[in-house]
Formats: C-alpha cells, structure tokens, sequence
C-alpha cells in the first residue's frame, strides 16, 4: 500500500464514481460535487448513463458512472481520474481505462463472487492480478460486511441494508480528500426530510466510510484540495438542465411576461420540464403535452397571448417541431426552443452526448424560415444563455433555439447564485397606445430594427390576426403576390442579422497573437480552452475563439478569424460549424478535430489534433 500518513496538499483532482445502475452512483457524486462547491472549490461532473434502462445486475452493460473534477482552475471533468471507486467487479472492469497510470482504486473486496465474476467475465478468481492492478495502489475495503454489522440494530432487511453501501463510499472519499461530513449530512436530512430513519442510517453508514478510513490512515494518504479566490456569495453546484430553468425564471422576472412551457419527455432534456413544473410559487405554467408538436404548439398559443413562451426538446424532438417552429418565424412570435442535444440519428444514442443538430437548427425547417441560434458553453452557462435566448426572443420577436447538449445538461459546475441586478430588463417590443390610435397594423415595424410590434390580447384596439400565410408588407392582410412575398423574405432575414447589433462581440482567448486559432462551439468550451492552455505553455501558442452566438455570428467574428494564419475547428461531429465557417470564409482553410462517438472529448485529444494539424505530432 502507499506508504504516507501525512496530509498533502493538491490543487485539483479527478474522481470516477462507478457501479450497477441501482448502487447510486450519481447521488453520491453529487453530494461530493455540492459539499466540494461549498467549499470554495471549482468543480466539473460528467454523469455517465448506461443506454440500457436496467441491464442485469452485475453486468458490464449495467454500469453507470459520475466523474467529477474538483479543485482550482477547473473546466472539464479531467481526461482520466486519480480515484476511482468501483462497487464491483464489473465496474472495476470497465471503469479501470479512465484511471490515470498510479491511480487509487477503493472497492467493495465483498463483491468478488464467483456469481459477480462470471457476471462480469472474468477468466480467473483474482481480478486483480487479472486486470494487471499493482496492489499498492488498490484500497479493497469490506464494504458490504462493514454496512452489515454497521446497520445491524436497525431492523432493516437487507435491500434497504444494501441500498446505503454508496454511502459508506462516499465517506470513505470524504475522509480520503477532507470533505466535512457535517455537510454532507447536512445534504442527506434535506434528501430524506421525510424519511427519518433513512437518514438515519445514512448518517451511520457515513460515518463508518469515514472511520473507516481514519482508521487505516497509515497505509493511504489524505489530500486537502486547494480553492480558487472567489468572488463573495452564495455556491452551490448546478447542472446545466436546471440552469437553463432558472434562466427562463429570471428572464420571466425581467420581462414582465408569464411563463409557459409546453413540452413533451424526452431523455435528455425532461430535467427541465421537471423543474420548472415545480415553479407555480413563480407563476411558471409547465404544461405536459401529449406530443411534441402539441408541445410548441401550445408554446406559440401562449406566446400570442403575450407569454414568455418556451418549449424544450431533444433532436428527434426538433424535428417534428419544425413545422410549429415554421409558423412562428412566419407570425413572427417570441418563442425559445431549448435542444439538448444527444446521439442520434433517429433514437441513436439517448444517453450519450453529441453536437449534431447545428445544421437542423439552422436550415432545418421549409422554406426561408431564418431565426436565431445559440449555444450554451457550461451548466452555468446555460443560465446566462437561456436568459439570453428569452431576451432576444422577446426583444426581436423571433424564435429563437437555444442548444445544449446532454454533456452540459446533465453536468454540473460551480455556481455562484446571481443577484437580480446582475441581469439586465428584458423590454418586450409592444405596441404602444398612440400607434394603436393611429391604425396600428399587425406587421408594421420599428424602422431600424425592423422588429414587428407585439399586441397582447385585451389591448384595446389591437386585435388581430396573424399565421403561416404570407402577409403583406404595408396592409399585413394575406399575400399571395410574388414581389411582396420576396420583400417580406429578406425584410424577416434582416431582422435576423440586425440581432449581431445586439450581442457582445468575440473575444480572442489565450494566445491572441499566434498564427493559429482553436474553434469551439456550445458545450466543448472547457475542453478546448484547456487545450489551448496547454499547448500555449508547452510552447505551441494558440489562441481560441469560442462561439455561444451562432446565428448571427457575432459581427466582428469573421474579421478576427481571418487573421489567422491556421483555423482548427474542433466538434462533436463531422464538421458542421467548421462547413458553415467555410461558406463565410471561402478564401481560407478550415481545418478540422472531430469526434462522434457518444463521448465528450478529452483534452489530450484535442492537443494531439492541434498539433497533427500543424506538424508537430
């Protein structure tokens, strides 16, 4: 075992949480990730399902995962994790390729049957010579006889006995990187305020993990987890779905407008359904629709009626929405449609995380049917851009499809709580009483923006019409005329681009003076900046250009990548930004680092396509 009692101070490290579907794996990551945020630490959690709903128990199919990165200067989940705590043999099995090279191993030793071996097809009764695990750097820790005789007086039968061993895990980690169990505990009362006596015995089972570690102290060293200067406030640890609820509830606030959201499940993006059902104490209506097209058509019904309207979705989701998306660009509503985006095509991947519904929120609907498309960078960040999507939508009357995806949503980071004046106030476009006097027409326009008026029913003198037939341009009744139809196109196309009047401009990261830039896009922000990071200090300066508007770009964007001498594009997917870049940028090079396998990408991946790239590899 490793010979050290003294208390080392490290400024980050990476954990993999693993076992069968039902050991509870992410509430025990996401305990340590909250406490961990509490503490003044960083932190970046990537939650990894299984696709299969309940493979059998003990199965490598079955194994689910929570790899949480926790420390200082933190952006991604990290490559490969210095602790992995395996709850059987199975876990162990799959979870031992993330590990870093001299990585701790904890496991349950108890869980090495000869039933859970052949389970998880192992050759031999000793999957630790099997595996080729150096033994000084595995923890075999009696977990299932260690709960048993921990909760032996309680009464409990032994599935409810059972159902506590991720909480002698988690103690254990507390005790191994110096987390206080008091607020641990503190997280667990909450959980089960209404169910004494399982908290109760988690506080017991608690415990026992962290004696149990204190107590073989000798043998295996403790960490303190070094913390970044934060500014003052309120952190805690968000994940990226109930970010981007709470960015429509702030959005509500600022605008004035009621919120509806209109929505049909669907894996990954149900959480946020889920939580804003939970906001009547807000006024949030959160209606569950029979299907997804009744899910945005219900959306662009209550946006007419003067609601911040949203609807959210997956890929497949989207697609059937198109048509109601459609009719919005036409009647020219506010409307935010919220893609998490995951494997496809068709049911493909519903678990894992991909970036492969760029070109379907761009082109994806009939006809010239444009509107404005962004991309969360960070669980965090899909407050901010949630909030954002609400203001654009309401401020330029368009829909607009805010894109994350399942890597982001279903991850946490971070979070300092915002204050109120932090954001800015949403002011809807409405009609105003002196144009309603004046004749007022459903699709008159502000002169500049070329943004039509909003009118609310109940306004007096502002009934009206509006819908998927074209309109026309100076009496807003129904067109058919082939010139008006071609004005009313680019007219609702300007009013699109107008929008890069109205959000920040690009910001050059990292290297700003080198000759080749990194491109990112939406949820790969902490990856690529990472890398960018470590190329530049290992001496291969790159600077990075990552993208949270993409349409309108932001309009000094394409002005700042044509200064570079090489464009690296690296996604999720075969190559849709780096194919749209290419249209506004037909005199240049895009270079491109893709992946597409369910996964998010490692950083190491990254800096080895940088540097193939540029001949250094």
């Amino acid at each position: 075992m490793l010979q050290s009692s003294n208390v080392k101070s490290i400024e980050k490290v990476v954990i993999r949480f693993s076992g069968d579907s039902g050991d509870g794996m992410q509430l025990a990551g996401n305990i340590f990730s909250n406490v961990s945020a509490g503490e003044g630490n960083l932190i970046s959690t990537f939650p990894d399902y299984p696709a299969e709903i309940r493979a059998p128990q003990g199965s490598l199919s079955g194994v689910s995962g929570f790899q949480v990165s926790v420390g200082k200067n933190v952006h991604t989940p990290g490559d490969h994790a210095d602790v992995l705590v395996a709850m059987n043999p199975a876990a162990l099995k799959t979870n031992l390729k993330y590990l870093k090279k001299g990585g701790i191993i904890i496991c349950d030793a108890d869980s090495f049957t000869p039933a859970n071996l052949k389970k998880a097809l192992y050759q031999t009764d000793d999957p630790v010579a099997e595996l080729g695990i150096d033994p000084e750097h595995i923890m075999l820790v009696p977990m299932t006889t260690l709960l048993k005789h921990t909760l032996a007086d309680t009464g409990m039968d032994n599935k409810a006995i059972m159902k506590c061993k991720n909480m002698l895990a988690l103690g254990l980690v507390c005790w191994l990187f110096d987390r206080p169990v008091d607020k641990v505990l503190a997280k667990l009362k909450a959980k089960f305020a209404k169910k004494p006596a399982v908290y109760e015995a988690n506080e017991k089972v608690i415990h026992a993990g962290w004696d149990y570690g204190h107590n073989t102290h000798a043998s295996m060293p403790t960490y303190r987890i070094e913390s970044d200067e934060a500014k003052p406030g309120t952190y805690t640890d968000v994940n990226g779905n109930t970010a981007t609820a709470w960015g429509l509830i702030m959005a509500s606030e600022k605008s004035g407008r009621p919120l509806f959201l209109g929505s049909y499940p669907i894996t990954p993006a149900t959480d946020i359904l889920h939580e804003l059902a939970k906001r009547k104490d807000l006024g949030v209506k959160a209606c569950q629709m029979e299907d997804e097209i009744a899910g945005v058509c219900s959306a662009i019904g209550a946006s007419y009626a003067g609601h911040l309207a949203v609807t959210s979705t997956s890929g497949p989701g989207l697609a059937l929405k198109s048509e109601g998306i459609g009719l919005a660009v036409m009647a020219e509503l506010p409307l935010v449609i919220i893609d998490v985006q995951r494997g496809g095509p068709s049911t493909g991947l519903p678990t894992k995380t991909e970036q492969t519904d760029l070109m379907q929120a761009l082109y994806g609907r009939n006809g010239e049917s444009p509107l404005c498309v962004l991309a969360a960078a960070s669980p965090t960040d899909c407050f901010t851009m949630a909030f954002e999507a609400a203001r654009i939508a309401v401020e330029h009357m368009t829909p607009v499809i805010l894109l994350t995806d399942a890597f982001i949503a279903n991850g946490s980071s971070a979070w300092r709580i915002p204050e109120e004046e932090d954001f800015p106030e949403i002011k809807p476009n409405f009609v105003t009483p002196e144009q309603l006097e004046n004749g007022w027409k459903p699709f008159d326009r502000d002169a500049e923006s070329l943004v039509r008026y909003w009118a609310v029913p109940g306004m007096e003198k502002g009934m009206h019409r509006v819908g998927g037939l074209e309109k026309d341009f100076n009496t807003s009744v129904i067109s058919t005329d082939g010139p008006n139809h071609e004005r009313m196109v680019k007219v609702r196309r300007e009013k699109i681009a107008n929008i890069a009047n109205d959000i920040p401009e690009l910001e050059i990261e990292c290297a700003a003076d080198s000759d080749t830039v990194l491109v990112g896009w939406g949820g790969t922000y902490g990856h690529v900046l990472t890398a960018a990071a470590e190329l530049t200090a290992e001496g291969t300066p790159v600077a990075l250009a990552h993208f949270r508007y993409i349409n309108p770009l932001p309009k000094n964007a394409l002005d700042e990548l044509k200064k570079y001498k090489n464009i690296i594009v690296a996604e999720l997917n075969t190559g849709m930004f780096a194919d749209y870049l290419q249209q506004k940028l037909p005199g240049k090079e895009i270079m491109r680092i893709n992946k597409i396998e369910g996964q998010p990408f490692l950083v190491e991946e990254i800096v080895d396509g940088v540097k193939k790239h540029l001949g250094k590899a």
